[in-house]
């Protein structure tokens, strides 16, 4: 059987607005269960709420519909609505909306301010804070009990936060602090306002601190925006916070920093002098002038939070006369971190001809039978580790049996063996596989070839033969293979997508890497249907990243097609503070701009990468494998044999595929 099928991610601001409104409505759970003037409770719904009160919301929910099912008049519009409530505490909004839609709005006071509050509850859910607003702002005006009080004042608060005014949501949180006497509530009530500073814009926040007058205020959206420019991680953060610290003793947020567990002074260290070395004249400056691009906005962004000044000094390559050349002329000047080479030959040149007296991280990695030096670290964006983030991925949807399209050259090579070896680890089977010659723009006979269509014309024709008679036709594909792993770049895989449909292998899922999607400002509607794995500065940047690649884009035009290699820079930046303290113990894994990274017991950062899906000739962001099934189908049009444009003669990555 199948897994079942999910739609990629619409929109990432409706999302922050469904996590964000999660938050709002599980810290009013406790306040906002059942109605005191309605007399004793039957004891099935004094257990409704009892699982509510412990974070059960769809077990409560059931029982609460259960008992309007019972039920007649007031008493089953209030028992859905209270069942309603708990859907939403359990972000199950279908079931919320639709038992919604049966209750007309009630003329009883308390059972209207319920209707009322799920009613904007629903239209956050849509990303609506404007219609939310239209029924809340006339409630707060309004007497209310304490806990449609509360209720109502959290969700104008997130209504404001999705509306992109942190400093009025800031405000009501405050004043809900000093309707709540119970430590916990108001625990709860601080946690609550700082996920919401978190899907916040940091540039946003900034402003509203320096607008405000209140000290309260402009301490939680001063650390607020600290904590959204850093993505709570490097040295920019570490410092920043301890600094707020410092200066902020007795504020409420104070309690958010000792749950985060600031690092030690130990690990607070950093290098205050550091070398970037990159190729920067050359057939590889492009590469390298990216990465110092992405380089020198990690910097630029932690440079506030950091207690000591740093410098950065670069160092081309070519001309200090080679990598190793290069090293030394930083160490002699000082360097007390590395970050570079870039190219392949330079860094097998740096780890066979020195020692590592001062730390450096690499940009690309050493050959497999090289041993690194100690001291040597290497981070880079190789496909074999998209390969093997394909292979787990389809496994995680459910796939077992895969073949696979790969070109003929060293590239497809290494890339088909790092995906074979993950999927056939993790209890996968890769069934067959073909190499294709990407210059040849017709790859009809090597698809017919891998999906058996040969051997299902020739029974074809033998029938005929035998029959004397013509027949009706329809090719038949291998029916064992249950994926395609394809290896390609845009070109190729525009022609590839659009002749496996024509040679009817269109409805199998196809996985790919980051090479698939080149970047270029040319409609991927050829594409549709494929899913690859990239880097989140590419396809769901974080909440702190997401004002830059527009800017590198609006700045650095002609480097658009090279946004991963900005992200690798803002990443390398990243890194060093880490790795500067390794020693004090294993690197923490952090959240970059290439994906998730972390240190393996070889000296090599490797990646976790997010996935997307082409759909309507745009890639969108694909929820984690872990919280959904298998992949949406391809719902393009009928199979037509797409043949080559000028513009796909072009290799677009091959500048930096063999960097």
């Amino acid at each position: 059987m199948k897994p079942s099928r999910h739609p990629a991610r619409v929109t990432s601001s409706l999302a922050r607005c469904a996590a964000l409104l999660a938050l709002t409505l599980a810290l009013c759970a406790c306040e906002t269960t059942g109605f005191s003037s309605w007399g004793s409770r039957e004891p099935d719904e004094t257990r409704a709420e009892r699982l509510a009160l412990n974070g059960e919301h769809a077990e409560a929910a059931a029982v609460y519909i259960g008992l309007a099912a019972d039920a007649g008049g007031m008493n089953r519009d209030r028992l859905t609505l209270l069942a309603v409530e708990q859907w939403l505490d359990a972000r199950d909004v279908a079931r919320a909306r639709n038992a919604f839609a049966s209750i007309l709005p009630p003329k009883d006071t308390e059972l209207r301010q319920l209707w009322s509050t799920n009613s904007a509850a629903l239209s956050l859910y849509r990303g609506d804070p404007d219609a939310a607003l239209g029924i809340l702002e006339p409630m707060s005006r309004e007497p209310l009990s304490l806990k449609y009080r509360l209720r109502v004042e959290a969700l104008r608060a997130d209504a404001w936060f999705q509306k992109d005014d942190p400093r009025r949501a800031v405000e009501l949180m405050i004043q809900r602090e000093a309707w709540l006497s119970e430590p916990r509530s108001i625990e709860q009530n601080r946690w609550r306002l700082w996920q919401g500073l978190l899907v916040s814009d940091p540039q946003i926040l900034r402003a509203g601190a320096e607008a405000t007058l209140d000290a309260t205020t402009r301490g939680w959206l001063t650390l607020g925006s600290l904590a959204t420019s850093t993505g709570q991680q490097g040295i920019g953060w570490s410092n920043g916070a301890v600094r707020w610290r410092d200066g902020n003793a007795g504020h409420p947020a104070m309690m958010i920093i000792e749950r985060l567990q600031l690092p030690d002074a130990m690990i607070l260290d950093y290098p205050r002098r550091i070398a970037l070395l990159l190729p920067l004249t050359g057939r590889a400056a492009a590469a390298g002038k990216a990465i110092q691009n992405g380089f020198m906005g990690a910097y630029f962004s932690a440079l506030s939070g950091l207690d000591e000044p740093q410098t950065v000094r670069v160092y081309d390559v070519n001309a200090e006369g080679g990598a190793s050349a290069a090293y030394s002329a930083a160490v002699a000047d000082g360097a007390e971190f590395v970050i570079g080479p870039l190219l392949r030959n330079s860094v097998v040149e740096l780890a066979n001809d020195i020692l590592v007296p001062v730390p450096v991280l690499t940009l690309n990695y050493l050959p497999d039978d090289t041993l690194a030096p100690p001291g040597l670290y290497q981070f880079a964006l190789a496909p074999e580790d998209e390969a093997r983030s394909a292979a787990e991925r389809a496994l995680n949807d459910g796939y077992t049996r895969a073949v696979a399209l790969v070109p003929n050259n060293d590239w497809g090579r290494r890339v088909l063996s790092s995906f074979a070896s993950e999927f056939e680890v993790g209890g996968g089977t890769l069934l067959d596989y073909r190499s294709y010659t990407p210059a040849n723009p017709d790859f009809s006979n090597t698809i017919e070839d891998l999906m058996a269509l040969s051997g299902s014309v020739l029974r074809y024709q033998r029938l005929r033969a035998n029959l004397r008679a013509p027949l009706q036709f329809d090719p038949r594909r291998r029916q064992d293979s249950e994926f395609i792993f394809l290896a390609a770049d845009a070109p190729a895989g525009r022609l590839l997508k659009s002749q496996l449909k024509f040679h009817y292998s269109g409805d199998l899922p196809v996985y790919s890497t980051s090479s698939i999607y080149a970047l270029d400002g040319r409609s991927n509607a050829d594409l549709n249907g494929i899913m690859f794995a990239d880097t989140p500065w590419i396809i769901a940047p974080h909440n702190w990243l997401n004002h830059l690649p527009p800017l590198y884009r609006e700045y650095w035009p002609e480097e658009r097609q090279l946004g991963r290699l900005h992200a690798m820079g803002y990443d390398a930046y990243q890194l060093i503070a880490a790795l500067f303290t390794t020693q004090a113990g294993a690197m923490p894994e952090i959240d970059g701009a290439t994906g998730r990274l972390f240190l393996d017991e070889d000296g090599r950062v490797r990646r976790r990468l997010v996935w997307a899906q082409f759909q309507n000739g745009q890639p969108l962001a694909m929820p984690d494998a872990d919280n959904v099934g298998g992949p949406i189908e391809d719902i393009s049009d009928a199979p037509e044999m797409l043949m080559p444009e000028s513009a796909d003669d072009e290799t677009w990555f091959d500048a930096t595929r063999e960097l």
